[in-house]
């Protein structure tokens, strides 16, 4: 089997993507594929350049859909105006901005192969990999179709907190979004909380890391997935977290999935803390 490297969150920060695939573990295998954890765009920055770079390697490479990818959606559907902070505009400026938002919106916000599921943020206690691929799989036939930028505006909202089958509508566009995107901690009964994104062991009382919920579903498979950057690099047999923080002057961090051979590349700060 070809090496596959699962990579964490970049950002925009295309020089150490670029360190980081030209980098002697990686191409000592010229088939090595790469799975990429999501927020590809955004903070960095050479968004642009990395969303090219992503494209150029075709059917080496997975990546799912982050948070910030997503809101690089939601901006080209003309739902939400970006940010003083995003770096967003050489992308919606681009003469072939269509061809790269179109792009975007066909990757999956889940995938499983290898006994491995990686998703941009985590999962629900509920759901277990058969359940979790069919509910990404509902946004992902959204983003997909003729109404994708309407769909969107249904995204924001931190409600509802907990899944069940009942929902419909944007509300259940919305709850999944939140889980497989945004979600760091939970209530022991598995309530998705936005309140806080600190530091392991910092977090407020009666929350809990998502993947710690008990008789969470997915605990038979290894999770892994991005987007918490205070987490930090962050393995155990079921759980590998990939966002060392690149964009916050952290790392650039790519796992081999066989045996979990890291390789970092150091990064140079391109936002203050606190703008995540």
């Amino acid at each position: 089997m070809s090496s596959i490297w699962m990579i964490g969150d970049v950002q925009g920060c295309c020089q150490p993507l670029e360190q980081l695939l030209a980098h002697p573990e990686i191409t000592a295998d010229p088939d090595s594929l790469f799975w990429f954890a999501g927020d590809l765009v955004n903070r960095g920055p050479q968004s642009l350049a990395t969303l090219r770079r992503l494209i150029s390697l075709e059917s080496r490479s997975v990546a799912v859909l982050g948070n910030h990818d997503l809101h690089l959606l939601a901006a080209a559907a003309g739902v939400r105006k970006p940010s003083k902070s995003d770096t967003l505009d050489e992308i919606l400026n681009a003469p072939d901005a269509q061809e790269l938002i179109d792009w975007l919106r066909c990757r999956p916000l889940a995938h499983f192969e290898h006994g491995h599921l990686m998703v941009h943020a985590g999962v629900l206690a509920k759901w277990d990999v058969a359940k979790t691929l069919s509910v990404a799989k509902e946004v992902q036939a959204v983003l997909r179709g003729p109404n994708w930028q309407k769909a969107l505006q249904k995204m924001y909202g931190n409600l509802p907190a907990q899944w069940t089958d009942d929902h419909r509508g944007g509300k259940r566009l919305r709850v999944i979004i939140n889980a497989l995107t945004r979600i760091r901690l939970c209530s022991p009964q598995g309530h998705m909380d936005f309140s806080a994104k600190v530091a392991p062991d910092a977090w407020p009382p009666g929350l809990i890391p998502w993947f710690d919920v008990p008789e969470r579903a997915t605990r038979g498979v290894t999770i892994v997935f991005g987007h918490w950057s205070t987490l930090g690099l962050y393995q155990r047999e079921d759980v590998i977290c990939l966002d060392s923080g690149c964009v916050w002057g952290g790392a650039l961090t790519a796992m081999r999935m066989q045996d979990r051979k890291l390789v970092q590349i150091r990064c140079a700060q391109s936002q203050a803390p606190g703008q995540e």
